[in-house]
């Protein structure tokens, strides 16, 4: 059973910056680039500008891939922690995005997942993301998902690990990214 006022906390964390975001940065890289994958047009005939902007979606899509590779790290992602975790990416996105986006796009991850196996995955969000604020906010956020689950377990840990090293960032990153996620479970 999870533990809703975790949910809660989490997806609030999610929302912010991190705590080591330049003064004046509002809200975090996911809430930021939900706008933008929340205004994707859903037919090709859109004449009208829609405020979508193809780099903030796929880092969207990059980030959420991040944190389901987190979440599917132990080989099982049941309806009970998918509902969870859709639920904390709806509620951070602040009305940006649908519950039925997030759930396609939770299709697409499950599906990409079972294609191209976990490391091939790893591979693909690090090339997608090459900013290193970026890459510091994707650990971030993942290992804040992770926390859903009852915190962070070893092997949740080594596919942080694995982002972290994907994207050449040095363990100071995955540190840092570990105790927001720590504070935020532990408020």
């Amino acid at each position: 059973m999870t533990d809703e006022s975790l949910l809660g906390r989490v997806a609030e964390k999610l929302s912010e910056p991190p705590s080591y975001a330049e003064p004046g940065q509002r809200g975090s890289i996911l809430t930021v680039a939900a706008a933008s994958f929340g205004s994707k047009p859903t037919t090709d005939d859109v004449t009208q500008p829609t405020g979508f902007d193809p780099e903030a979606a796929a880092l969207f899509e990059a980030v959420v891939e991040s944190a389901y590779l987190v979440a599917h790290a132990d080989g099982e992602f049941d309806a009970a922690e998918r509902t969870a975790f859709e639920q904390v990416v709806v509620t951070a996105c602040q009305g940006a995005v649908a519950e039925g986006q997030v759930h396609a796009l939770i299709e697409d991850l499950s599906d990409l997942l079972g294609e191209d196996g976990l490391d091939k995955r790893i591979e693909m969000v690090a090339r997608s993301i090459s900013k290193v604020d970026h890459q510091q906010e994707v650990l971030r956020v993942a290992a804040l998902i992770a926390q859903v689950s009852g915190g962070v377990s070893d092997v949740e840990r080594g596919v942080l690990t694995a982002l972290q090293k994907a994207f050449g960032l040095d363990d100071a990153a995955l540190g840092r990214a570990l105790r927001e996620a720590e504070n935020a479970a532990g408020q």
